[in-house]
Parts: structure tokens; C-alpha cells; sequence
């Protein structure tokens, strides 16, 4: 959600800035922005895309040594360029910001009363108008923004340039991601590595509370109590091929695509090294013994991921599991228990409302707790005791896809691990859980082979305003995901729910214009299934159904079959997100929504 980069270079940092905010645009975004210095701040703002940003500022030749650049995912204020970033203050302060400040409103009251003016429906519009009341006071850029942000109520990452200060940078985060990328004789900011790979892959994170002055041969750090200290630096491993698309239509198409060898790449220590504890971290083992139950907090589809896993962890290691909305969590007077595991899942590791919920469980003395996490040095990995890194690689598309699949594995993998540590297991059933994680790549490679099918049926369902997901047991999960991916990318209205509750209530919406997506594999809850379908086959409702190959169905005009492959037992769910992914995907091409970038929509969430 929204994105930063700045530069400060012996070279011109435009195009360095663009190329950045090319590769931030799959964060989601409304709007664009530039500034630059140059004698003065010129800033070209746009809504819209960055391509037109950069057709703005090829035509009003922009170019300089030094600058900052955004995109804007919409919070305070409309989709305006008034109200695109970066802001100005008295034409000699720029600000660039990731966040919300709570306290927006009453600092605005503030510093009206001392005169500025505010162009902008912002609250982005405060910190620069903050930034300069102080430098007035200090004539000092980096001692400004230190005591600005401590004025801040709220969740920030924000760049500052200023032409009375025009060697550098300066940089703070609070609740949001931002990092340092170090070059020869230039350095950058940005709120991801992606924005920096094409530049450097030495980069620094920002921990909580940090301020850093970016010159171009050093770079200076403060901690939130104002004392200097060093970050470690690292060598970042994202590779570029991963951010581009490749032979493919999408990002989401190639990431569906990228599935079996996220799962390969995911797996690969398990099966090196068996179910063991350390996995998840040197202390796993002494953790893992002591737990009596586990709490999973985590929001969209890593919540899904987390509700099929209860039925892994409580199937396999007998342990009670909860799972529960993290922006919910952390707002109710919970129980706590200083024995419960609390996992926290997350795609971006910057989920606030996640990353919340992991102080608020800590607050209450949850000290145990581990983190799923698709990206290196992050802020929940680095908030966690123990840490599973999923090696799904970058993921560029809005709608998560192969993040959600290798968190399954993953939790997957934790449950047997548990039950490994509680002695529950023995070899001959050890073993057929190690092969059903052998397994897993080659039947996810046979469902996306479906893909033809399937690319079929969404023609059927391009049409449609409204969709009903069912399923039963541990793949009701799975069809909550299918809703989710169908009403996201391709603006589909749909709903899911477990099978059985059909004649509870959404019987009623069931006629010949709501399409019935039906997650039918062959297990113990089939037969069940079935009886479930015969209620909206007599209601007239058309089926569609993703069954295994060894299932039984009679197609007729109103019954359509698509079978996965053999069931391939515990991991089913793992196979059949396959389909309803691909559905989605195909149902917006043929809508001819914008797959990769949804509208409203963003790809890290780092706001509430």
C-alpha cells in the first residue's frame, strides 16, 4: 500500500526514481508523484498510472541530483492531484508518506493557528508543514524531522528533501516498512527492495523509530531515543527475473504458474532434514514441548491459511487451535495464555493489523510466538521468536496465490512437526506424510494443466454478479479463498459458505443467475457433499464442480465437472486453491478487469 523512493547521486536520479515507482506499482495505487531539486523543488504530480508520470516529467525535462518520489493508495482525501504525493511546505520542504497520523487533525488545528496554509485534504500534508515549523526553529533538516515525528501520533515512513538541506535524504519510520539501499557514491530510500534491485542489493532496514540523514558517501542513523547506532546491512537475494513477467499475460498467471516450484523450494529443508523443530527457529524444540494450544492471527488469505491449518494441527498433533481476524483480536478483551503458540502469517511481513495483534498478544505475555512470512527482515519475522521463512519468492500480483499455497505447506509441515515433538507419531505414518509433501509440486503441475477447462467455464461466469463457494471440512477454507480471489480481481459478488449450512439461509439466493461453485474431493465428507448439491440442483442452480478424478458425477446441462487430480489425500487442499485460483484469473480476463493491480486494492497493507 502506497510506495516510496528517493535518491541522492552524482547523476541524474530521475529515471532512477521512476524505474522505482514502476516497480512499486504492484503495491496498489491511485495516484504518482515526484519531486526533485533543482535551483528550487519542481514536482510533477499525476492520477493515474506512473507511466504518465513519466511522460509529465519527460515533458517538463525534469532532472536532478537529488529527490523523492510516490505512489498513493487513497485514505485521507480523494483521488486528486492536489492530493497525490509529494507534499510541499512554503516551496522549500517536499514530503513523501507511507502511513496514517492519527492525530492528523488536531496538528493541523496546530500549525494553521501558526500560519500555514494547507492545500491538500492530507494528512500527509501535516508532516511537511511539521518538518519546516521546526527546521525554522533549528535550521537543521535531520534535527526537524527527529522532533517532527515525535509529534506524530500514528503508523509512518516518510522521506524528506529540502532546499535548504540539498546533500541528502532524511527518512523516519514508525508501523511501516522502509529501508536504505547503499551504492558507490549514492544512495536510495524505498519501502521495498524491489525499488532499489536495478541500483544496489545492499540494503539497510529501518528498525521502529529510526531516523536516518541518505547522503551520497554515508549514511547516519538515530534510534527512537536519539541515540546513534548502526544497522546491519544486507545483501539482498530477490532476484529481478522474479519481478519480471516473463512470456506470461500476468503476474497473477505466472505466479499461479510459479506454484510447484514455490512448493519445491518451500519443502526443500523438510525433506533434507525430516519434521524436525529447528525449522522454525533454535528454540522450537524447548517451545514446541511446552505449548497447550495455538492461536493464528492473520487477515485475507493468510486468514484462510490459517483456518485450514486447524484442522492439520488439531487432526495430526491433537493440540486446540483458534485462528482468529487480527484487527479483530486486537481490539477484545481477550484470555490469554502464556503456553499458547501464536502464529502470525503474512505474505508482506508488514501487515499492520497483523503486526499489532503480535505486540497486543506479547502485551498480554504471549512470549511464545512464531511467524510464517514470505520476506526476509521484515517487521513480524523480526518481532518473532521463531520464524518460518516460506521461499515463495516475489509476489507481484494483488490477489495472493502462491504465498497462500506455500503458507499451507508450511503450516502443514508444523503439524506434523508438533506431533513428531508429542510423540504421537509413528514411522509408517511419519513417512506418508514426508511423501505426501514429496507429492505435492507434481499434483499442483496436473491441476494447473486444467487451466483450458477451466479458462471455458469462466466464460460462463463473466456474466454473472453473484457466485455461491461451498465446501465441507477442512476445504471450506479453500472456497472461502475461491470467493476472495473471484470478488477481487474480476468484481464478481461472491460469498462462501461450509456446505452444510446451505438450507440455513443462502438456499434463498439460489436460482439460474447464481453460478454454484462446489469444492467436491473424494473423502470422508463426499457423500455429504452430494446431498448438499441435490439442494440446488432442485432449486434450479447451476453446479460447477471441482472434483477429484476418482469421483463420481453424472454431468448434465445444469452439472459441470472439472476433475483435479487423484485425491491425493491430506494435502486436497493445497491441489483444489489450484482451480479456484485459475477461475478468478480467467473470469476478470474475460471482464477485462485489471488482474494484476484491482481497483481499491493493495498489495501490502500497512494501514488499518
Amino acid at each position: 500500500m502506497c510506495g516510496i523512493v528517493g535518491a541522492v547521486a552524482r547523476r541524474d536520479v530521475v529515471p532512477i526514481l521512476v524505474q522505482g515507482l514502476l516497480r512499486l506499482e504492484y503495491r496498489g495505487y491511485d495516484s504518482a508523484g515526484l519531486a526533485i531539486l533543482d535551483g528550487g523543488i519542481r514536482r510533477v504530480r499525476t492520477v493515474g498510472r506512473v507511466a504518465e508520470l513519466q511522460t509529465r516529467a519527460n515533458a517538463e525535462h525534469l532532472h536532478g541530483f537529488i529527490g523523492i518520489g510516490h505512489t498513493r493508495w487513497a485514505t485521507h482525501g480523494g483521488v486528486t492531484e492536489s492530493n497525490a504525493h509529494p507534499h510541499v511546505s512554503r516551496d522549500e520542504i517536499a514530503v513523501v508518506h507511507n502511513g496514517i497520523i492519527e492525530n492528523h487533525e488536531a496538528q493541523r488545528l496546530r500549525l494553521q493557528k501558526l500560519g500555514y496554509e494547507f492545500a491538500s485534504q492530507t494528512d500527509t500534508e501535516v508532516i511537511a508543514h511539521l518538518v519546516h515549523y521546526h527546521f525554522s526553529q533549528t535550521q537543521d533538516l535531520f534535527r526537524a524531522t527527529q522532533q517532527a515525528v515525535r509529534e506524530l501520533v500514528g503508523a509512518y515512513a516518510i522521506g524528506v528533501v529540502s532546499i535548504q538541506a540539498p546533500d541528502a535524504v532524511i527518512c523516519a519510520r514508525m508501523g511501516c516498512p522502509l529501508l536504505i539501499g547503499l551504492g558507490q557514491g549514492e544512495n536510495f530510500v524505498a519501502s521495498d527492495v524491489s525499488a532499489v534491485l536495478t541500483a544496489t542489493r545492499r540494503v539497510i532496514y529501518l528498525e521502529e523509530g529510526d531516523v536516518a540523514e541518505v547522503g551520497r558517501e554515508q549514511v547516519s542513523i538515530v534510534s527512537r531515543d536519539g541515540r546513534p547506532v548502526k544497522r546491519k546491512v544486507h545483501e539482498s537475494d530477490v532476484s529481478l527475473e522474479s519481478m519480471e513477467l516473463g512470456p506470461y499475460s500476468h503476474f497473477m498467471q505466472k505466479e499461479i504458474h510459479e506454484q510447484p516450484r514455490a512448493l519445491t523450494d518451500t519443502v526443500e529443508g523438510v525433506i533434507d532434514a525430516g519434521f524436525v523443530p529447528e525449522l522454525f527457529g533454535q528454540a522450537a524444540a524447548v517451545i514446541f514441548k511446552n505449548i497447550s494450544a495455538v492461536k493464528i492471527l492473520a487477515a485475507g488469505t493468510s486468514y484462510y491459511a490459517g483456518l485450514t491449518a486447524r484442522y492439520w494441527i488439531e487432526g495430526i498433533a491433537r493440540i486446540p487451535v483458534s485462528v482468529e481476524i487480527a484487527s479483530e483480536y486486537r481490539y477484545r478483551d481477550s484470555v490469554p495464555d502464556p503456553r499458547q503458540l501464536v502464529i502470525t502469517i503474512s505474505q508482506s511481513g508488514e501487515t499492520l493489523d497483523t503486526l499489532e495483534a503480535l505486540k497486543h498478544a506479547q502485551s498480554l505475555g504471549h512470549d511464545q510466538t512464531l511467524s510464517i512470512c514470505n520476506v526476509r527482515e521484515s517487521a513480524i519475522p523480526r518481532a518473532s521468536k521463531l520464524v518460518f521463512h516460506t521461499r515463495a519468492g516475489a509476489e507481484i500480483g494483488v490477489a495472493s496465490t502462491k504465498a497462500f499455497t506455500t503458507q499451507l505447506i508450511t503450516l502443514f509441515t508444523l503439524a506434523v512437526t508438533l506431533a513428531q515433538e508429542r510423540g504421537l507419531l509413528d514411522a509408517e505414518r511419519l513417512a506418508g506424510y514426508m511423501e505426501s509433501l514429496r507429492h505435492a509440486p507434481g499434483s499442483v503441475q496436473h491441476a494447473l494443466n486444467l487451466e483450458p477447462q477451466i479458462a471455458e467455464w469462466a466464460k460462463l461466469f463473466a456474466p454473472k454478479q453473484h457466485a455461491l463457494f461451498l465446501g465441507r471440512g477442512i476445504h471450506y477454507p479453500i472456497a472461502l479463498e475461491g470467493a476472495l480471489k473471484l470478488k477481487e480481481i474480476s468484481y464478481i459478488h461472491a460469498e462462501a459458505y461450509p456446505a452444510g449450512e446451505l438450507k440455513h439461509g443462502p438456499l434463498a439466493l439460489v436460482d439460474r443467475d447464481m453460478p454454484v461453485v462446489v469444492i467436491a474431493p473424494n473423502d470422508a465428507l463426499l457423500e455429504k457433499v452430494k446431498s448438499n448439491m441435490q439442494e440446488v440442483r432442485a432449486r434450479g442452480g447451476e453446479l460447477f464442480i471441482f472434483a477429484d478424478l476418482d469421483s463420481h458425477f453424472a454431468e448434465s446441462e445444469s452439472v459441470r465437472v472439472i476433475r483435479t487430480p487423484r485425491h491425493v489425500g491430506i494435502l486436497s487442499p493445497i491441489v483444489h486453491a489450484i482451480p479456484v485460483q485459475l477461475l478468478a484469473y480467467h473470469s476478470a480476463l474475460t471482464r477485462g478487469t485489471d488482474v494484476d493491480k484491482p481497483r481499491n486494492l493493495a498489495k501490502s497493507v500497512t494501514v488499518e
